[in-house]
């Protein structure tokens, strides 16, 4: 079996190369280009026989990202994959199960079961949860449990894996001397990051990269970098430790390319509005451009309850910037475990934001949507609105909550609907006398 890199590189076009042009209206000869050289990665396990191919990168479609998963307060499979479920109903490209509690093996093979669109993962969740319940604490998990812990979600067909190797000695020594506001936020990275000082040891997905590559190119799961010193709070972003772990990472972009295995890189985190640009455009440069994918980013830390909004406002710039790749934020950010209602509120505000992006990065092929939703309103034509819309539900539901007592118009403007004046007025006998 050859990864989608291999393929590409000898100019064949696999079926879910094929698949990604036809639904990306995409050429598929530059599309095979892009694989080759790293710029796209298409997310797809080879264990996994139930799943939309999905084409990641530069000249694509922005996608988003949906993260349910259970807490070791709260676990309930069932209830997870309803998340998942409302995900994917919304529109999500992704699902990552980021699951801490309960039957962890049974949530994500239950999810991989029920739906057809990637599925990601971070192994060390798992590695470090087992590895406390067995041996007392987290940073007494060994080498073997983490890439135990990996090839066990390749093996059940995961098709993206975040991996914390930019966390390593040297970060974490400029950890211990600089001065943030919030050390760390990234549960992976800390996983990593504690289990560094405790044992004074380097991360061993670091120092066996070469072996996480081998099992990533077994299964060509693609790898997520993931950015585990991510700032968490605007103050702490685009500093020094930010910068050093994705210089490092870029050096793994590279060796991962060398090895024909899928790659990408995650970025921030808490960012200002007037520094998403340039984080995007130094990734880029130094990732060769590798598809980056963002949490967020969040733009005000001010917001708890309304993360799901500064989180789209920052996903939009970051997107239209060149980011490819957006991981939705709910309301629940910050505050607790997100329900159902949060996944579909996150997974909607996300979905605002990278097609935003895509009307500036696509032209045409992205706005073709919004100019039928155009056509529908100046025809007054309320079934094809709530048709169009993110949530033709909650379209539906507010046109339709207060009777109109004029025919076809809305409670807002009546009789006085801008739309059917104008209309109107356009088309009126008395117009012959203005025209030439």
């Amino acid at each position: 079996m050859t990864t989608q890199i291999q393929s590409a590189r000898k100019g064949i076009v696999t079926d879910e190369a094929k698949q990604v042009s036809q639904d990306e209206e995409f050429p598929v000869e530059r599309l095979l280009e892009l694989i080759a050289s790293g710029r796209v990665v298409i997310t797809r396990n080879i264990k996994r026989k139930n799943v939309k191919p999905l084409g990641i990168g530069e000249g694509l479609r922005t996608k988003i990202n949906a993260n349910i998963g259970s807490s070791a307060d709260y676990y309930d499979a069932n209830y997870e994959l309803r998340k998942a479920k409302i995900a994917v109903e919304y529109g999500a490209d992704t699902i990552m199960d980021l699951s801490t509690g309960g039957d962890i093996d049974d949530i994500r093979r239950k999810i991989i079961k029920n739906t057809d669109i990637p599925l990601g993962t971070v192994p060390i969740y798992q590695a470090g949860i087992e590895a406390s319940k067995k041996k007392g604490a987290i940073v007494d998990m060994d080498e073997d449990d983490m890439f135990k812990a990996i090839e066990k979600h390749a093996e059940d067909g995961v098709d993206f894996m975040t991996v914390h190797v930019g966390v390593t000695r040297k970060t974490v020594e400029i950890l211990t001397k600089r001065k943030r506001i919030i050390p760390m936020v990234s549960r992976g990275g800390t996983f990593h990051a504690a289990w560094i000082m405790h044992n004074g040891q380097e991360n061993p997905l670091y120092s066996n990269y070469d072996y996480l590559l081998e099992l990533a190119k077994k299964y060509d799961f693609t790898l997520s970098l993931g950015d585990g010193l991510r700032p968490g709070c605007i103050h702490d972003a685009s500093d020094e430790l930010q910068m050093q772990e994705l210089l490092t990472i870029s050096e793994l972009v590279e060796r991962a390319r060398e090895k024909e295995v899928q790659v990408m890189v995650e970025g921030p985190g808490h960012v200002p509005i007037h520094q998403i640009g340039a984080n995007v455009r130094i990734q880029k440069a130094l990732c060769k451009g590798a598809p980056f994918y963002v949490l967020g980013p969040l733009v005000t830390d001010l917001a708890p309850g309304y993360d799901h909004i500064t989180g789209a406002i920052g996903g939009a710039i970051a997107a239209m910037e060149g980011a490819d790749f957006l991981c939705y934020v709910t309301p629940a950010e910050h505050l607790g475990l997100p329900d159902e209602e949060d996944v579909k509120q996150g997974v909607i505000a996300s979905k605002i934001a990278a097609h935003a992006a895509d009307i500036a990065k696509l032209g045409d092929k992205a706005s073709k949507w919004d100019k039928e939703m155009a056509h529908a309103r100046i025809a007054i034509d309320w079934e094809k609105q709530y048709e169009l819309s993110l949530d033709p539900k909650k379209a539906k539901l507010l046109h339709e909550r207060m009777e109109a007592k004029e025919p076809k118009s809305c409670t807002m403007c009546g009789q006085f609907c801008a739309m059917k004046i104008i209309s109107e007025a356009l088309n009126s006998p008395e117009l012959e006398k203005f025209k030439c």
